[in-house]
Parts: C-alpha cells; sequence; structure tokens
C-alpha cells in the first residue's frame, strides 16, 4: 500500500513540473515599454512628405508607386508617461508618422525601419479616409487586408474627411490625442441630429458586402480643430465616394430613419415670425413600402415626443394651449422641410438610397425586392415617397408641465 502511495505522489509531482512549462507565458508577448500603440489612422493619395523625399534621395526608397499616403498615430509608454508629469505638460501626447507607397501592408513595414518600437493595431480606435482617394479607390480593395486581419480592432470607427485625412490627426491642444478626441466627439450622439450611428469596420464589411449605398460620418478640420460636418455617400455599385451631404440633409436623414437620440429642431412662431427651439426627447419613423403592379411607392410616418426648451415668443404663455398647437405645427414644419431636401437630395442629387427604403422593401417585399435590387438606386430615385410627421410637446422646462 505505501509502494502505491510513493507513485501516485510521484506522478503528481511530475505532472506538476509538467504544468510550469504552461505558465511561462505566450512566446509571442511583448514588454509594454517596447511596444507603440496604434490609435488612429489616415488614408489619403498619395504625397511623400519632405522627410520622406530625402530619405529617398539618400536611397532609402524602395520600388513602388505612390498612390498611398498612411498617416499613423501612435503612442508608447514613454510618452504617455512624459506628457502627465508636473511642468511637461506641453509634450504632445502622440507620435504621427507617414508612409507613402502602393501596399497598405508595406507601408506598415516600412515603419520597422525607422522605429524601434513594434506596430500594435489591437487597440485602433479610428480611420479616416480622405475625400480625394474615397473618391478614386473602392473602400471594399483599400480596406481588403484589414477586413481580414485578425489583430485589427474590429471595432475601430470608420470617418471621411472633406480634405486631407492626415490633417485630423492632429491637435494643438497640449495633453490631447486627436484619435481618442474623434472617437469621443461620437458619444455626443444623444444631444444632436447631425451625428450619425457610428460605423465600425466590421459593420463596415457588411455594407460593402450588401452592394447597397451607404453614408458614413463626414469629419473637417481647421487650424488642429475638428468637426462632424454631415456625412459621406459611398456608392454601393463602385464602392468609392459619390458625394456629401451637408448638416441639414443628414438630419433629415435622421429624421427619416428614426434613429436620433436626441437634439433640438428650430422653427418660427406662425404669428410672431419669432423663434422656437423644440427639444427631442423621443423619436420613432416607419418606412412602408406599397407594391401595385410594378408601381412602387413608399408612405413614411414620423413621430417624436419632447419639450419646448426656448422661444422668443414673449407675448405667449407656456400653458396656453393655442399656443403650444402653434409651436408643435412650427416644429413639425421645420422637420418636413429637413425631410424634404434629404429625399430630393437622395432622389435627384446623386440617386441613391442611404434611408433605408430598400432593406425595408426587401423585409415587407422580397420577391419585389429580387426584380429590383439590381438597379435598386436607379429605381429609388423616381419612386413616390409620401411622408407625414407628429409633434408632441409635453414639457415647458422648469416652469411646469403640459398636459
Amino acid at each position: 500500500m505505501k509502494f502505491k502511495h510513493s507513485i501516485v505522489r510521484i506522478l503528481f509531482g511530475l505532472l506538476a513540473v509538467l504544468l510550469l512549462f504552461s505558465l511561462t507565458g505566450c512566446w509571442s508577448s511583448h514588454e509594454i515599454e517596447e511596444i507603440s500603440l496604434g490609435v488612429g489612422m489616415a488614408f489619403d493619395t498619395g504625397k511623400e512628405s519632405t522627410t520622406e523625399e530625402m530619405i529617398n534621395e539618400k536611397g532609402g526608397g524602395n520600388s513602388k508607386k505612390n498612390w498611398i499616403t498612411t498617416t499613423y498615430q501612435l503612442i508608447t509608454p514613454q510618452i504617455a508617461s512624459s506628457s502627465s508629469k508636473e511642468g511637461e505638460s506641453q509634450k504632445s501626447s502622440y507620435l504621427n508618422f507617414s508612409e507613402t507607397g502602393d501596399s497598405i501592408l508595406q507601408q506598415v513595414r516600412e515603419l520597422s525601419l525607422s522605429t524601434d518600437l513594434p506596430f500594435h493595431a489591437t487597440h485602433m480606435k479610428v480611420i479616416v479616409i480622405g475625400e480625394e482617394l474615397a473618391r478614386s479607390f473602392s473602400l471594399q480593395e483599400l480596406f481588403d487586408q484589414y477586413l481580414r486581419d485578425n489583430d485589427f480592432r474590429p471595432s475601430c470607427l470608420m470617418l471621411v474627411s472633406k480634405g486631407r485625412a492626415s490633417d485630423t490627426l492632429i491637435s494643438k491642444t497640449a495633453g490631447e490625442v486627436p484619435a481618442f478626441r474623434l472617437l469621443g466627439i461620437v458619444d455626443n450622439v444623444f444631444r444632436t441630429t447631425r451625428i450619425l450611428p457610428p460605423v465600425s469596420i466590421i459593420k463596415l464589411d457588411g455594407k460593402l458586402q450588401s452592394g447597397s449605398s451607404f453614408l458614413l460620418q463626414n469629419v473637417v478640420s481647421a487650424n488642429g480643430k475638428v468637426k462632424f460636418a454631415g456625412a459621406a455617400v459611398i456608392d454601393g455599385k463602385t464602392k468609392k465616394l459619390r458625394g456629401f451631404l451637408n448638416e441639414k440633409q443628414l438630419e433629415g436623414i435622421t429624421w427619416l430613419t428614426g434613429k436620433g437620440k436626441g437634439g433640438v429642431v428650430k422653427g418660427f412662431d406662425q404669428q410672431s415670425k419669432r423663434l422656437i427651439i423644440y427639444e427631442i426627447e423621443t423619436m420613432k419613423s416607419k418606412i412602408t413600402p406599397h407594391v401595385r403592379g410594378n408601381h412602387i411607392s413608399f408612405d413614411v410616418n414620423i413621430e417624436s415626443k419632447g419639450r419646448l426648451s426656448e422661444h422668443r415668443v414673449a407675448s405667449s404663455t407656456p400653458f396656453e394651449n393655442a399656443f403650444i398647437k402653434r409651436a408643435e405645427t412650427s416644429t413639425k414644419k421645420a422637420v418636413k422641410q429637413l425631410v424634404a431636401h434629404s429625399i430630393k437630395k437622395m432622389q435627384e442629387g446623386y440617386q441613391v438610397d442611404v434611408a433605408g427604403f430598400g432593406n425595408q422593401l426587401k423585409i415587407d417585399h422580397p420577391k419585389v425586392w429580387e426584380k429590383v435590387k439590381k438597379d435598386w438606386d436607379q429605381t429609388f430615385s423616381k419612386v413616390p415617397i409620401q411622408y407625414n410627421v407628429k409633434i408632441t410637446i409635453k414639457g415647458y422646462g422648469a416652469s411646469g408641465n403640459y398636459k
């Protein structure tokens, strides 16, 4: 019996030794001090920087065509720690590197020749595509490598820039990381109807595969400042930039889709012509397709509840039923104008459906959709659309409630 117990103890001892080998860590791991974290990227048409030109003149170039310039925004532990020290707040919290060439993957590898810190994209937050490149390059081709790269962060936010995308990754505010700034602006969707629901790179793949036209948030920059300004229209067939919707047209799309989380509507009182501001609390929209033979049409019913947050009609009492009804009417008129301008831009301006009309037709009338989906954008441009808007004011700020 003692012999058996000894054998068991020996076997457990060997097993414990073997388990120690499995606790040695990942073979491909890197110390945090030895890596640089990519947090932002910008893609533009090829334009070598002065530094790149000087390096090439000294024999530092390689065989390539200067089609694309990629700007990488990096942060390292050294940068993060030094910028947080007292008295060093003026130091930049990030580093930007640019590489120009024809291969996205090769450009990443080029970084290994100029920095001793390996580039890691697992913490990538934002990718911005420049207008000129987006017009000339299919997004499917441009992001082919990233859409299949397991190391790339699938939740990375996708944006388009009206101008050079690299300019959006520059900040003059001490301690600010531009990529984090862009990502943070998206959180303001509860305060405005001019911010699209975020499109990540994994969602972009689905949109590109669908063959339908869609929108990406547009961002503009000047002197180190940025602003979300409208949306970029991506053509479903070519996968290229078709054009832009301005901020008001984007507002109209938000009302059509009913995906707004908050915001305000500016109207004018019918009698006094004075300003009235309606604050959105809830918003919903229902798109209903109708098919009669070969004839397709749509009805859109939009409903919103909110509060009267500001007005300049000094002669009116907040609780007067007539005044509330006038405020609802003026807001309804303003929303219908936003919707009308958006529909006109989609149907007459770009001849694309970026508000989900085709998707609703696919759900309600799948057989009809199969017949028209190949040239849906063209068909959509001639489809009649009727829309109705219902606005209900439920409150009047801190002074009391309207019932």
